[in-house]
């Protein structure tokens, strides 16, 4: 098990013998780190955090380990081995959990997307300011190249075709350099509209995150308590919805071990949880079923993934309102966020993610959705 990391100093015991059993797997490979990263298309960085204990992997990575070492001895492992490792692996994930994580990941979050936010605004204003300076230089032109054109009428008896040639009085430099500021103008445009989208897009993030971490400080310590245990919804007051409204969400992962996870984990809140295999189960739930307030779409599932079908959801006018958030086992990759948010998600979440975190980003899509419905009609005594 040469060039591993050490095990992290600050590891719980469950994180602790996870880490210690995953290392033991590793090392029945016979291979480095880096060149098992490279085999599976993953950051070598990652791969030793997972190993040193430092992050608790998907759970879909220990069965790819397990696939590779029945390759390598001939032999897959015995149910036994792999109950008790995903045992080890349930435990560690639920030892990372806390509602004190949950917020500050929340809360980090947030800072990311508030200094996004900032960035994106100063970059808009200094687009701004450099394409106002071309705008201005344009219009002197303009003037200069009417001036040139009113001389040369009156010398010309009247005539006012201007001869455009470099040496004609420096017309042709002036027409070449209003030709280059139009396509700096047209450029800067271009960057300037990419700029507000993401000044927008950073701001609509700002406001979520806010909205999540409230209900997480309002909420989700009630999730402890006996009465939600069994099934009764918590929903603050303030947001004006009757603690027994629920809304329905949409859980669409080719894995049923993984539904069952996500209903286990939103079981608390009290929403329905309609859960579908494929991508096109969740097209059809979505076809045939009431609204949504939110769906939790995995990325990696076969004939369509989650990217395609986020795509065909946006498509339909009555769907493409709907909140989308991802659920990968794929590394935090920015160019996989990017593609994410591209095909129509809110937010992008790592498995295994925090259930803290995940109940409160739904819970917080579940209040405004319930906050957008209108009030049920109430018929008022018979005159």
């Amino acid at each position: 098990m040469g060039g591993l990391r050490p095990l992290a100093d600050d590891l719980n015991d469950d994180c602790r013998e996870f880490a210690q059993a995953l290392r033991t797997l590793f090392a029945g490979l016979e291979v480095s780190v880096r060149r098992y990263a490279a085999r599976r298309y993953r950051d070598a960085g990652t791969l030793s955090r997972y190993l040193s204990g430092a992050r608790v992997p998907p759970w879909e990575f220990v069965v790819d380990l397990f696939k590779d070492l029945a390759t390598v001895h001939g032999a897959p492992a015995t149910p036994l081995t792999l109950e008790h490792v995903h045992e080890l692996h349930r435990c560690a994930v639920q030892a990372t959990a806390s509602p004190a994580h949950g917020m500050e990941v929340l809360e980090r979050e947030l800072a990311d997307a508030d200094r996004e936010a900032r960035r994106a605004t100063v970059q808009e204003d200094v687009l701004g300011e450099a394409l106002l300076d071309r705008q201005h230089l344009i219009a002197d032109l303009e003037v200069r190249l009417n001036l040139l054109e009113a001389h040369w009428s009156a010398g010309h008896g009247g005539r006012a075709d201007v001869p455009t040639t470099a040496g004609s009085e420096g017309v042709g430099e002036l027409l070449a350099e209003r030709q280059r500021l139009e396509e700096q103008v047209r450029t800067l445009e271009g960057e300037l509209e990419e700029t507000r989208l993401r000044v927008m897009l950073a701001e609509s993030r700002c406001d979520l995150l806010e909205r999540q971490l409230a209900v997480a400080e309002e909420t989700l310590p009630a999730l402890q308590t006996d009465a939600t245990a069994a099934g009764d919804a918590v929903v603050p007051t303030s947001s004006g919805v009757s603690g027994r409204t629920h809304a329905r969400i949409l859980a669409v992962d080719d894995m049923p071990s993984n539904l069952l996870a996500l209903e286990a984990v939103l079981a608390g809140l009290g929403h329905e949880i309609v859960t579908a295999d494929s991508g096109q189960a969740a097209l059809r739930a979505l076809l045939y079923e009431e609204a949504f307030a939110v769906i939790l779409l995995d990325v990696q599932m076969p004939d369509m993934d989650g990217y395609e079908t986020a795509l065909r959801i946006k498509r339909r006018a009555l769907t493409r309102n709907i909140p989308i958030i991802f659920l990968t086992a794929m590394d935090h990759d920015p160019a996989y966020e990017l593609r994410g948010y591209t095909a129509g998600a809110v937010d992008y979440l790592v498995k295994p993610f925090d259930p803290w975190i995940l109940r409160a980003k739904v819970e917080a899509f579940a209040q405004i959705y319930l906050e957008a419905r209108p009030a049920p009609h109430v018929p008022g005594p018979r005159g």
